[in-house]
């Protein structure tokens, strides 16, 4: 009995190893094996489309600890998901970080077009996901 149970979990531990995925069909990588391209106090890579384009586009952005954005709007909806760390968002024009609200890691994010909000990394790093139609432009407001 004790012997079926080990080679049960042998050949459970096994199966990943033998499935074989059509890259015809699917394909993967690890976030850790992309590129980061330097855009300034931020990284990105961008996973699909061109944000500086029209179209659909999605890219993953890393923000070292201490650095956000001023109050902003985007042109298009936008939809985030917090990937890692705590993202502190803030709506409005007066930009004022101790009024922000901590959005942790597993929390998906509507930023509505062309409302008016702020946002930032406070003591750690974080990292977004971000969707959206392009062109995935940023209008300062002060």
């Amino acid at each position: 009995m004790r012997a079926a149970r080990i080679a049960l979990l042998c050949l459970i531990a096994t199966l990943p190893l033998c499935a074989q995925l059509d890259p015809a069909t699917l394909t993967h990588q690890q976030l850790a094996e992309l590129p980061w391209k330097n855009t300034g106090q931020r990284e990105q890579i961008t996973i699909f489309g061109d944000p500086t384009k029209e179209g659909l586009y999605g890219v993953v952005l890393r923000w070292p600890p201490g650095t956000g954005t001023m109050p902003h709007t985007h042109p298009n909806d936008r939809f985030v998901a917090i990937l890692k760390g705590t993202w502190w968002v803030g709506t409005g024009t007066n930009y004022d970080m101790s009024k922000t609200v901590p959005m942790k890691a597993g929390t998906f994010l509507t930023h509505t077009a062309n409302r008016p909000h702020f946002d930032g990394a406070k003591d750690e790093e974080v990292i977004l996901y971000v969707v959206g139609m392009g062109p995935g432009t940023t209008v300062y407001l002060k």
